[in-house]
């Protein structure tokens, strides 16, 4: 996504003028993070080596942020996986820009801002392999050979971005959950939660975050 295509908000939050949607929570978006895609996965509690998680819509970078910080308090042995979809990669300076409003992910910020400035979208620092892949998900994820134990959908607004809630998509991220896997997504629109129930995920509905009443998170078989 080119620089230009970036609105701010007053309090910092980026805006994708494309969808006319943030990046974040314009409340919180570090404790809507820990809210929605932490606890609505069981974690950190389920954290144990190798586990993988995988997202739709890399964005800022601050959920896996949020992930390697739960990770390191976990103290669990070797690193966190995470592989990111993204079609609209930000650059380095925006996304640093964006995190300065979170000190506590700022802080471990720095290798993967490093490495994202010289172009990597494989990433490693301490505690953390990740990767990016860049493209459209309807193609990039089908072809993926990973299975995720642990799911955050975290794309712009179904309202705003029908394409990434499709049932076809979500049928692939199903295909791609280890047994046992979860996921879970801030929103609760009927037509995604129905579409994930139909790829084989248990789906529940709880309280959302801040102003949003209602988020979904389910678990496969």
């Amino acid at each position: 996504m080119p620089q230009d295509a970036l609105d701010w908000t007053g309090e910092g939050v980026p805006v994708a003028r494309r969808f006319d949607d943030p990046y974040f929570s314009l409340g919180n978006g570090l404790a809507e993070t820990r809210h929605v895609f932490l606890a609505g996965n069981g974690l950190p509690g389920r954290f144990r080596l190798g586990f993988h998680i995988a997202e739709l819509g890399f964005g800022t970078g601050l959920n896996m942020l949020a992930a390697l910080i739960a990770w390191r308090a976990a103290g669990v042995a070797g690193p966190l996986r995470f592989t990111s979809f993204e079609a609209w990669p930000l650059p380095a300076p925006d996304i640093a820009r964006a995190l300065a409003l979170f000190p506590e992910a700022e802080a471990v910020a720095g290798p993967f801002l490093e490495q994202w400035a010289a172009g990597a979208r494989h990433i490693r620092a301490e505690g953390l392999e990740a990767e990016v892949i860049v493209g459209d998900v309807r193609q990039t994820l089908p072809a993926w050979p990973g299975r995720a134990d642990a799911w955050f959908l975290d794309g712009f607004s179904p309202a705003k971005n029908p394409e990434i809630w499709g049932a076809a998509l979500m049928a692939e991220v199903a295909a791609h959950t280890a047994p046992g896997g979860t996921f879970a997504t801030y929103t609760a629109a009927g037509h995604v939660r129905r579409a994930l129930q139909a790829a084989g995920f248990q789906v529940t509905r709880s309280a959302g975050f801040g102003a949003k009443r209602h988020m979904s998170a389910g678990r496969l078989g």
